[in-house]
C-alpha cells in the first residue's frame, strides 16, 4: 500500500535522488529539462508515493509550459524506484496526478515518452508541438483533459511561469 501526497520543498532532494537512481546523471542533458530551467513544478500536481514505512517509492512532477500561445502541462519526470517497479505504482501516480490536473482546470498535458506505455492513459502522438532539439517527434505525446483541448494548438514548446509553484529554493535546484 502506498500513500500519495503532494511533493513539498522538503522532499525536493530526496525526489531528485530517486530521479538520479531511475535515470542516471545524463537525464539533465535531455531537451525536456531545458523546459524546466527557471521554472518550478506545479503546486498540487507534483506527487510522491511513500510505502507504509515512509520510504519514497515513486514520484511525478508537472511543469507549466506553453505550446504556441496555449497553456499546457509538461508531465515528467516520473520515476519508480527500481525495487518497486512492476507493482503498478507508475500507473497510480499518473492516473492520480491527471485527475488532480483536471480538478485544477488544466486542459492539456504533453510528455516525451513511449506511446505504447502512455497510450493506456489516453496519450497520443502530437502533431504541431515543436519541442527543442534533439527530440524524436514520435515521442512527443499529448492528452486532452477536455475534449478538443489540443485542436488547433501548434507552435514551439516553451517554459511558462506559474503562480503557486514551489519555493525559489526548489526552483533553482
Amino acid at each position: 500500500m502506498y500513500h500519495l501526497s503532494e511533493e513539498t520543498d522538503e522532499d525536493w532532494w530526496e525526489v531528485e535522488a530517486l530521479y538520479d537512481v531511475a535515470f542516471g546523471p545524463g537525464r539533465m542533458g535531455l531537451s525536456s529539462y531545458r523546459l524546466r530551467d527557471g521554472s518550478a513544478p506545479v503546486t498540487g500536481l507534483s506527487t510522491k508515493a511513500r510505502d507504509a514505512d515512509g520510504i519514497l517509492a515513486g514520484a511525478v512532477r508537472y511543469w507549466p509550459i506553453t505550446v504556441g500561445d496555449a497553456a499546457a502541462l509538461l508531465l515528467g519526470p516520473i520515476a519508480v524506484h527500481p525495487t518497486r517497479q512492476g507493482e503498478g505504482l507508475g500507473g497510480l501516480l499518473i492516473s492520480d496526478s491527471l485527475d488532480r490536473a483536471r480538478g485544477q482546470g488544466w486542459q492539456r498535458v504533453l510528455l516525451i515518452g513511449d506511446a505504447p506505455y502512455y497510450g493506456r492513459f489516453g496519450f497520443d502522438r502530437l502533431q504541431g508541438a515543436e519541442m527543442p532539439p534533439p527530440t524524436n517527434p514520435d515521442r512527443v505525446l499529448g492528452l486532452a483533459l477536455l475534449p478538443g483541448a489540443w485542436d488547433g494548438v501548434l507552435g514551439p514548446v516553451a517554459p511558462a511561469p506559474h503562480i503557486g509553484s514551489m519555493s525559489a529554493r526548489a526552483r533553482h535546484a
